[in-house]
This record gives C-alpha cells, structure tokens and sequence, in this order.
C-alpha cells in the first residue's frame, strides 16, 4: 500500500489560456503527479481519495470551483489513460475557507471493487446540470490488504437519484443519509469475501457539518443512526450548496484463512 498527499497551491499555477481556471489547472496537475508516483511506486490502483480544496461553492469563470475542480480531475483521468467510471476510488470533495488544494489519496498493488447505491445515480452519471464533467469516484470500494478486506465508504449525502433531498433540515438530511449509507453497506456486504458482513455499528464514520452551529444536532441524530459507533464531526463545507452535513464511513476485517 501507499499512502499520501500532495498540496499545490493556486497562486503557483499559471493555467493555460482558454478559460482554464487555475484551479482546474492545479487539480489536473495534482492527480498526474499522484499516477505518475503509482507508476514509479508499482502500486497503480487507486483505492481511496480525500479532496480538500477552498472556497468549494465559490465561483469563477463562471463556474462553480467544486465543478471547475471535477473538470481537472476528469483530465488527469483520461490523460493517465485511467477508467473515469466504474473502476473509480471512493473520493470525497471538501472545502474549508482558503488555502492550497490538498490531495490525500491511498493506493495498492490490486484493484479496488466499486460499489454503488441503487438508491442513488453514480456520481459518473450525472446529468451536466451539475457541470460539464461528472465527478470521478463510486460511492464505496472494496480493497484487499494482505489478508484484509477493507471497506471505503465515499462522502455520503442527503441525495436521492441525482437530487438534494430536505434542503434547509438537517435532522431530516442525516436521517436521509443514513438511509444512504445503510444501502451502501448493503450493497457492499453482497460482494464482501470478509466474515462478519460490515455494518454501520462497527465502522467508523466522521461527519463533515456545514454549520458550526448544527454539530450539536448532528451529533445526536448521526450517534442514535449510526447505533453508536466512533464518530467524529467537523466543520467543514459540502460539495452542493444545499447540503448541510456529510457523511464518510470505513472499516477493514480480516479476510478468512484459505
């Protein structure tokens, strides 16, 4: 396995004409750098990403940054000749107030399993009302470890389909990503080799809470869900501007003896 991060700042980046923001340019940059390091490393597959980047819901180029970012991405994937559906990293996309766009990422020698939601379109799907490129992540995998199963649950939402369900309730989003997530595990458990199936009461889960002022009520709600399993909550932003709380889950088991 490898493990690592990579921070680029903006302000270093002089993106190329055409519209390029300089955020699409760097997290182009970021992820070629990251697959050329795979390469060197012979550990080629992407298992898990952690995107943080700042101001996610701003705007430029007349565009959302979360959106620009998906569009360097996208890039890096097809320029890597790398699959940018299906065989994707469980990934999630955070944005805090300001600073370099960081990277984290965990890769391994075999390839994961991607696991989706029926409840919900996979991310790669999306209809272009939500950009020009889809986001480029499952909404779970499965990695092996030596002699592990490992299971990574993407950040999870309030969406049903492609839609935000319950803007402006974030009790009633936390119910609807727990709804989320159980189907997740489920899904997950179908293709699982480990014994015991996964469940949400022995992973552990942290909870990205767009308002400070929520975290209380999150807390509470997530904790009696999620049958009181290790939980942490910090304030952070969400991909969509409508999503109050979001939620990312992992566990790993030991594989049975052959």
């Amino acid at each position: 396995m490898l493990y690592g991060v990579i921070e680029l700042e903006e302000d270093d980046i002089t993106a190329p004409d055409g519209g390029v923001s300089a955020l699409q340019a760097v997290s182009q940059l970021a992820y070629e750098r990251v697959f050329c390091l795979l390469r060197q490393q012979g550990v080629p597959h992407l298992w898990r990403v952690w995107n943080y980047l700042g101001r996610i819901n701003g705007e430029s180029h007349g565009l959302e940054r979360y959106r620009q970012f998906n569009l360097g991405r996208y890039e890096a994937f097809v320029q890597a000749h790398r699959e940018t559906g299906g065989q994707v990293p469980a990934a999630c996309a955070i944005g805090f107030h300001g600073g370099p766009l960081s990277v984290a990422f965990l890769a391994g020698t075999s390839p994961v399993v991607p696991v989706e939601n029926p409840r919900q379109v996979s991310a790669w799907r999306y209809p272009s009302q939500y950009g020009p490129r889809a986001p480029t992540f499952s909404r779970a995998a499965l990695a092996y470890p030596k002699g592990q199963e490992a299971l990574f649950v993407s950040g999870t939402a309030s969406i049903v389909g492609h839609e935000t369900l319950h803007p402006g309730d974030v009790a009633a989003q936390c119910r609807e990503t727990v709804r989320n997530l159980e189907c997740v595990v489920q899904e997950a458990n179908r293709l699982a080799r480990s014994r015991p199936l996964f469940a949400l009461a022995s992973m552990t889960h942290r909870a990205y809470v767009r308002h400070a002022s929520d975290a209380d009520a999150v807390q509470r709600t997530l904790q009696a869900l999620l049958g009181g399993a290790p939980l942490v909550c910090v304030q952070a932003d969400i991909c969509r501007s409508d999503l109050l709380v979001e939620v990312e889950s992992q566990a790993i088991q030991a594989l049975p003896s052959p």
